[in-house]
């Protein structure tokens, strides 16, 4: 079944069309990339999901339920979180603080219950450490919970990343890049980690430039060219797709 369905959206900022009447849907359990070139609105079409920006006209549904007039905070406590092409980590805080601010969105101890320290905040307390902990093993930085943030390697900044956006207990995670500025070898680890994420039960959607990750580890694909779907199937039908090859795998961007 479908876990999202995003139908005829439209983004316009100024004069430039940066999605144009687009519609896909997601399957659970799968995982879908969305390619494109450079410009092509990709970026564009997850914050459209993620109530970043708003649609000039469209809907997305998760699970039948509307999110295009929801916050953003909404949206990540219905099962929904991200990562950013650029990185967003608190740079000053250690590996496990930034997985901590994950894990804020699922505590509902409030402010009162903070300053007398009651019984259900100390447990949630707890249970909030041990799943940043258990998060931080599962990309592969348990080694390193009190290391500065920006004291880590690029690459496992990014795997920083997936750890808080997995920390909020999605049932869907989209990602923005991910294997930006990792080298081979760490890119071969996120094809497996990825593939763990779905193995979670956690459904997940990426863009990604890398085309060899996105022939691995893809199910299938969504192409974007200025701003407007161009193509969808299968990594092996879209490689063969001519509008594709025109667009995007035929072209120094790829």
């Amino acid at each position: 079944m479908s876990l999202l369905q995003v139908s005829n959206l439209i983004k316009t900022f100024g004069g430039l069309m940066a999605v144009s009447d687009v519609s896909f849907a997601v399957e659970e359990g799968s995982i879908v990339g969305l390619i494109g070139p450079n410009g092509a609105g990709k970026t564009t079409v997850f914050n459209l999901i993620t109530g970043n920006y708003r649609p000039d006209s469209g809907q997305v549904l998760f699970e039948d339920r509307e999110l295009t007039s929801l916050p953003t905070h909404r949206i990540v406590s219905l099962g929904i979180s991200r990562t950013f092409q650029t990185i967003r980590l608190f740079q000053n805080m250690s590996a496990l603080e930034n997985v901590l601010a994950g894990c804020h969105c699922r505590m509902g101890s409030g402010s009162l219950a903070a300053m007398f320290r009651t019984s259900a905040q100390r447990r949630e307390e707890r249970e909030a450490l041990e799943l940043a902990v258990a998060e931080l093993e599962f990309v592969g930085l348990g080694a390193q919970p009190m290391q500065q943030a920006k004291n880590l390697s690029y690459g496992n900044q990014r795997l920083l990343e997936i750890a808080r956006a997995l920390a909020t207990r999605p049932r869907f995670l989209i990602l923005d890049e991910p294997a930006g500025g990792m080298n081979d070898q760490e890119t071969q680890d996120l094809i497996r980690l990825i593939r763990a994420v779905r193995d979670r039960g956690i459904t997940v959607l990426l863009i990604e430039h890398d085309m060899g990750l996105v022939m691995k580890v893809c199910e299938q694909l969504l192409v974007l060219e200025n701003g407007a779907l161009i193509a969808e199937g299968t990594p092996e039908i879209i490689k063969e797709d001519p509008r594709v090859i025109e667009a995007y795998l035929g072209t120094d961007e790829g």
